[in-house]
């Protein structure tokens, strides 16, 4: 039997174990895992509160294996020969067989062994017959303890890996994970007291004027309420990659002086189905507890597609259990709680229709690309910390970049702070700006890449033959740089024209004049080497595409008038390529390709006028190209002067 006392002390030691390794692994859970936005942080107290109940449970089931123990061994170990002979001897009294071993006690103590012994049996099937003939008196039990049987075999294995499984959740879930439904989940909702404001965005005035009204709304929802109306439920920023539609959103928030609860689209998705709803509950859920607040969801059209088509397998879609989450979310809170949920695509022909309808996504703000205005002021932010020449003119940069978006200024700005640490300037020149204009635009210089005399030749006269024809059309722009260093993966060259003005329509002789210019490099090289190369490439496919333009989508065509011919579907909204869908007859194509080829034989033609009245111009602008291989405008203006 066990000694009671002895009893007590040992579940008293397991019990303070137990108690200690639970508050250890308690603390160690708290730390991986982030405490959500809606948890209120635990107190020593209850980092030392006792063990929960399954604790309980297990000790308890640790205490009933030692009462419930089976047999004891007893005494001193012996050797199974010897305890054969003890038996032979008519030594052994007593006697407890199990299949483990065989507990006994002898006649009259032995100074060697004393009363009592043990021994490991043999499979003997002699041994009962021998016991009997010896008169001993014996018990044979199994020798199991079920419960004992039960924690080895089920229970110690199974707390085993569910401990394990526990230890490597957090780290498999980045320590975000709280439930079986996070697995995976890498999110990072978190409440930001941003300090962006407008003042920190540069142009989208008309964007951020009707922002301004969702920051009233926030600020002081009381007066919209009394005139009966209710705040918008969903802002939706539309533009293409780069406008600042997420720093617009941060700059909402900072105005408004609410939290702001910044997530991206894709974060929703995970391999199970299902978890993806769950995280958008649990961000709805901690948004409410904080409203008034922003929710921002950037690239929205990662699970705001339109819903349809095949299911993949016959099975259930995360996105589309996601998309209706969403939508159930957005139409269950109240729109007095003071909770916008703000989004942003540069996609939104593929987004679901049940997102764009009112009362959800109400107001759908397109954030345009900067004009010149806008650009210098967002070169101004940019280079605001930047040690600048006073040769610098951002005015100049800003139209040197037409088309271009926050984050390419962005990236202009800081490539050029990089040229001038790379060449060792103390101050960022304007010649830095002009280097990183060209990397950006064109690609970097290939300083290794050396072109033979003939080649060299060759580029220096398409060049040459492209600013001569820029700058005799009426509506040409200023020519502003022609170089011929070969830059990014196939440029040879270039010739830069910078746009008097910002124009957002071009009439019929300003396509033509364009389509001149571009056929003035291969009508050069016609010219003055009597070939053409494969160089104007780029040029003939953007000419060929502006004169299909001119016949088939602007009606600038006499023959085919103004009609539209072929059904054209853009793939993407913004600035993406068009799908085509003839709707006319075979005599209607052979009219078209008939005038698209006239069109571009026409300009042609008119380049080799232009360049055989002006050939004195177009030999000595390229020899002054082979030998400086960079001109200025300045420069080519005062070789034009001389003739």
């Amino acid at each position: 039997m066990i000694d009671r006392h002895k009893l007590q002390e040992i579940s008293k030691t397991v019990l303070d174990l137990l108690c200690t390794v639970w508050r250890w692994l308690k603390s160690r859970w708290l730390s991986l895992n982030k405490t959500p936005l809606n948890a209120k942080p635990e107190s020593d107290k209850d980092l030392k509160s006792p063990p929960k109940l399954w604790l309980y449970v297990l000790l308890g089931i640790l205490l009933l294996s030692i009462l419930a123990g089976g047999e004891k061994i007893q005494g001193e170990e012996i050797p199974y020969s010897q305890f054969l002979t003890l038996v032979n001897d008519n030594k052994i009294e007593k006697a407890v067989v199990t299949q483990r071993f065989i507990n006994g006690s002898l006649k009259v103590e032995d100074s060697k062994i004393g009363k009592q012994f043990f021994t490991i049996p043999l499979w003997d099937e002699g041994l009962v017959k021998n016991l009997q003939d010896h008169q001993v008196e014996y018990i044979v039990r199994s020798g199991d303890n079920w419960l004992s049987n039960i924690l080895v075999n089920w229970v110690i294995p199974i707390a085993i890996f569910a401990g394990i499984w526990m230890w490597l959740l957090p780290r498999m879930t980045g320590g975000a994970g709280r439930s079986m439904l996070n697995l995976g989940n890498k999110i990072r909702i978190h409440q930001e007291t941003a300090k962006i404001t407008f003042d920190d965005v540069a142009g989208a005035e008309s964007a951020k004027q009707e922002l301004k009204e969702t920051i009233e709304f926030l600020k002081n929802p009381e007066k919209l309420q009394k005139l009966g109306g209710r705040m918008p439920k969903g802002v939706l920023l539309v533009g293409a990659p780069g406008t600042g539609k997420t720093l617009l959103a941060r700059a909402v928030s900072g105005e408004a002086g609410v939290p702001f609860f910044n997530i991206s689209a894709s974060e929703f998705i995970e391999l199970f189905v299902g978890i993806g709803a769950a995280r958008v509950r649990d961000l709805f859920e901690q948004a409410r507890q904080k409203a008034p607040c922003i929710i921002f969801i950037d690239e929205l059209d990662a699970i705001g597609r339109a819903r349809g088509g095949p299911m993949a397998m016959g099975g259930n879609d995360e996105r589309e259990q996601t998309l209706n989450q969403l939508l159930t979310e957005m139409d269950g809170f109240d729109p007095t709680s003071g909770v916008v949920v703000m989004a942003a695509t540069n996609r939104p022909e593929i987004l679901d229709k049940a997102l764009l309808r009112a009362g959800r996504f109400d107001r759908q703000i397109v954030v345009d690309k900067p004009d010149l205005i806008d650009r210098v002021a967002i070169l101004k932010i940019h280079s605001k910390a930047m040690q600048l020449d006073a040769d610098v003119d951002l005015a100049t940069v800003a139209k040197r970049t037409p088309g271009f978006v926050g984050a390419d200024l962005s990236n202009i700005a800081n490539e050029a702070a990089i040229l001038a640490a790379r060449v060792g300037h103390n101050s960022v020149s304007m010649a830095d700006f002009e280097s990183a204009i060209d990397r950006v635009m064109a690609g970097p210089e290939k300083k290794n890449r050396i072109l033979g005399p003939e080649e060299k030749r060759r580029v220096a006269f398409h060049e040459a033959g492209h600013a001569l024809l820029a700058e005799a059309v009426p509506t040409g722009q200023p020519v502003h740089k022609i170089s011929i260093i070969p830059r990014g993966v196939s440029a040879l060259g270039f010739t830069l024209q910078l746009p008097v003005e910002e124009k957002y329509l071009s009439t019929e002789p300003e396509l033509k004049d364009q389509l001149a210019i571009l056929l003035g490099g291969r009508v050069a090289e016609q010219l003055a080497l009597q070939s053409v190369s494969t160089g104007a490439q780029n040029d003939l496919e953007k000419a060929t595409e502006i004169a299909r333009n001119m016949v088939c989508y602007l009606g600038m065509s006499k023959k085919l008038g103004p009609l539209i011919y072929g059904q054209r579907q853009q793939l993407q909204f913004l600035g993406g390529e068009f799908s085509e869908q003839r709707n006319y007859s075979d005599e209607t194509a052979r009219t078209i390709d008939a005038e698209i080829r006239t069109l571009v034989e026409d300009a042609e033609q008119r380049a080799i006028e232009i360049l055989t009245a002006q050939r004195r111009q177009l030999e000595r602008l390229a020899e002054l190209l082979q030998e400086k291989e960079v001109i200025q405008r300045e420069e080519m203006l005062a070789l034009l002067a001389q003739f």
